[in-house]
């Protein structure tokens, strides 16, 4: 079976294809063909990044005015070019997407249809930076193979089970009749880190009490315990909670109030807490951590500002979760900045000494991936991980696929 995953994100758009065979292999397998585009957003280009298992890779430039057409043309290197992998795009049996918000409604994967479609669109004010992406991907493939069955992978459905003193806000009663409630973000990410640790210590999952640290261009952290996410730092959006790359995380209501009286419509403090506010707003530098690195190092103090502000807003969420768990058996560090930040992960790490969390400094140094960087006598392991939501989804996908036609 060829199972294809359209991972839309916010600054990204990531495609894999895999091959499975009659049984889901027990670890992650590599992907037949591979796909990244960057959306900077400073360029009329952007690149195209494809590469095969088989060794060949490609990059070529996208036009920006167009994402479908992109989306479309990375597709054609499926079964073109360099980089063909199958000889035409009908012998792919089914695709997955990554959806951000199912509000809900949506728990489980689910096949996609036109209500399902609208359901997501309808769901987009409520992830302005990921919802329509999604469904560009969706309708991409519609254009292409209408026929093809696709499904979506909710990234709130690991949060579905999250207790209601967590998830309700302290507003007016009737929110929660209208949808205002905490869904939680990353879900996929969350869910993968913990089955991925779990495998490792070989312990089973529902034993572990984990806070799993997805820190990349989006941000948040989920208390999980007894497999399910209990607490998470997103919340009704993806803009909850911690600090980002350009969106604000949690800040004072009261301000928005203040920007409005001064003239400011709904759009603009959109754009504002989105794409102009976190790292990227407060540094004046970019978004990027490793460009903010680079200008800490070159002596700009605004930006060091902006990586204090983050670390002293990361470690204040820490406490959340550790005091939603009760205790801690093991801390994951996953995405971009998790994964290969060393200095964040220390930082972050340090807050916790008092539980008696050890950071091995060499290891962690060496950015290791799925790997334990904590001493051998800390009470808490620490784990480097490299989530493979793409492969979640795959698996999911061929799970309900299964079930689908049962």
């Amino acid at each position: 079976m060829k199972v294809l995953v359209l991972n839309a994100g916010s600054s990204t758009q990531k495609s894999c294809l895999y091959e499975i065979g009659e049984s889901l292999p027990n670890s992650p397998p590599e992907p037949i063909w591979e796909a990244k585009i960057e959306w900077t957003g400073q360029s009329d280009t952007e690149c195209l990044k494809v590469k095969t298992s088989q060794g060949r890779s490609i990059e070529e430039r996208l036009p920006t005015d167009d994402r479908m057409k992109a989306i479309a043309q990375m597709l054609n290197t499926l079964w073109r070019g360099q980089t063909q992998v199958i000889s035409k795009l009908s012998d792919i049996d089914v695709v997955g997407h990554r959806v951000v918000h199912g509000g809900d409604k949506y728990h489980q994967p689910t096949l996609i249809n036109a209500e399902v479609k609208k359901a997501i669109a309808s769901l987009s004010p409520l992830a302005p930076s990921h919802n329509p992406v999604n469904l560009e991907g969706i309708e991409a493939i519609e254009n292409i193979l209408p026929d093809l069955p696709q499904f979506a992978v909710f990234d709130t459905s690991f949060h579905s089970q999250m207790p209601l003193p967590a998830a309700i806000y302290p507003g007016p009663k009737d929110w929660l009749d209208q949808g205002i409630r905490r869904y939680g973000f990353h879900g996929i990410s969350h869910h993968y880190c913990l089955e991925r640790v779990a495998q490792l210590l070989e312990k089973e999952a529902k034993s572990l009490r984990v806070i799993t640290c997805h820190l990349g261009n989006g941000c948040s952290l989920a208390a999980i315990r007894d497999g399910i996410s209990i607490n998470t730092t997103m919340g009704y959006t993806p803009l909850e909670g911690l600090m980002m790359g350009s969106r604000s995380g949690s800040i004072d209501p009261s301000i928005l109030i203040q920007l409005m009286r001064q003239g400011y419509n709904a759009d603009q403090l959109e754009h504002l807490l989105n794409k102009e506010s976190g790292l990227k707003g407060l540094s004046g530098v970019s978004s990027d951590m490793r460009q903010i690195n680079d200008a800490i190092a070159a002596g700009n103090e605004q930006a060091k500002l902006a990586l204090d502000v983050y670390i002293h807003r990361l470690r204040c969420y820490l406490g959340a979760m550790l005091t939603s768990l009760g205790g801690l058996d093991v801390l994951v560090f996953a995405g971009g900045v998790g994964e290969h930040q060393a200095s964040v992960r220390l930082a972050a790490s340090d807050a916790l000494a008092f539980l008696g969390l050890k950071i091995d400094s060499d290891k962690n140094e060496t950015n290791p991936v799925d790997a334990d960087i904590s001493t051998e006598d800390s009470s808490v392991r620490v784990f480097v991980i490299h989530t493979q939501e793409d492969w979640a989804i795959a698996q999911l996908v061929v799970r309900a696929l299964a079930l689908d036609s049962l």
